[in-house]
């Protein structure tokens, strides 16, 4: 019994300085950053309306302003269908006639599991049979990618946003066949354009998610929130994606990689509108705004979709602080074409 406790000790030791040089290693600078990256914004409608924001305006501002060339539009299903097989596309056809106006690219998210908060985004009709959903989500899909596979702004599909983040979010649960099928659909119906699929930088492994897509997506947050730890910073370098990138490369044969949300905002204890700005800007300010953007780089994925511009604009307009809309706007002079 004292050999079997000594060798247990010995592993244990062994075990410790593996995970002690593994937290060293992903915690070196990293490569130096990337000079060619080009970054891109998330915009959500919805969320611009919660923050109490003409959405339009704010939309506007993003592209005309801090001059957004790269956007990724949700498709919210509970928005365009709210009743049954009646579909309103207008509100993300003039989000997309405006990018193209301007030159921009669109990358139009699907499904319904999308950007911002409760994740799935389903009609109240569709919530409580979940045969009825499943069917009604391919024929919101369907009706969906047709009505945007001959526009030239739009450039991939996203499907779903995150699906294996299982944990968070309100929504149904993962079905792996079901959004297996999801993204046949969309490649039978748009061979042409990649399909994107999404998981989280701090949260798994990659995998599932990386060899069902054309091109993977990962999020990438530095500072969050909860209850218990307060804000916490996660302590992980560059280096940390790096080492999953090989690791998938190896495992999925992927080879094409970006950043699909870069924090850009802050992670708060509640509503961002009724949190002070002091604790908000613990999270996210200026200058950290410009480190997350560098650590990003040094990643070296070259596409880096921000997450936050509607907040830059509610800070500006609301609360007169311009300091993040035009910081964010330098860093898209540079790095933005």
């Amino acid at each position: 019994m004292r050999k079997l406790g000594h060798l247990f000790l010995r592993i244990l030791l062994v075990l410790f300085f593996v995970v002690l040089l593994f937290f060293a290693y992903v915690n070196l600078p990293g490569p130096a950053p990337r000079e060619d990256v080009h970054l891109g914004m998330t915009f959500s409608s919805r969320y611009a309306e919660d923050l109490g924001l003409d959405w339009r305006e704010t939309y506007l501002a993003l592209l005309d302003d801090v001059s957004v060339r790269r956007l990724r539009l949700p498709a919210y299903w509970d928005m365009i269908e709210s009743r049954e097989g009646e579909y309103d596309f207008s509100q993300l056809d003039w989000q997309i006639e405006e990018a193209r106006a301007r030159n921009g690219e669109v990358i139009v998210v699907v499904g319904q599991r999308l950007p911002r908060w409760p994740e799935c985004h389903i009609p109240a009709w569709a919530k409580e049979d979940e045969k009825k959903r499943k069917a009604a989500l391919l024929r919101m899909i369907d009706t969906t990618v047709r009505h945007y596979q001959e526009n030239p702004a739009v450039i991939a599909w996203q499907v779903e946003n995150e699906p294996f983040l299982t944990f968070f979010g309100e929504c149904p649960p993962l079905d792996v066949d079901f959004l297996e099928s999801e993204i046949a659909l969309v490649k039978a119906l748009d061979p042409a354009r990649p399909v994107i699929v999404t998981d989280s930088g701090e949260l798994s492994l990659w995998v599932r998610a990386a060899k069902r897509a054309d091109i993977f997506g990962t999020t990438l947050y530095r500072i969050i929130y909860k209850p218990i730890l307060g804000h916490f910073t996660y302590p992980l370098g560059p280096n940390f994606f790096l080492v999953k990138e090989w690791m998938v490369r190896a495992f999925t044969g992927q080879e094409h990689f970006m950043v699909v949300e870069l924090q850009a905002e802050p992670w708060t204890s509640g509503w961002v509108v009724g949190v002070p700005l002091e604790e908000q800007f613990i999270g996210m300010d200026e200058k950290k705004l410009i480190e997350n953007v560098d650590y990003a780089r040094r990643v070296g994925f070259q596409d880096i979709y921000l997450w936050g511009g509607e907040w830059w604009y509610w800070l500006k307009v609301e609360k007169d602080y311009p300091a993040l809309w035009e910081t964010g706007k330098e860093l898209f002079r540079q790095y933005g074409k």
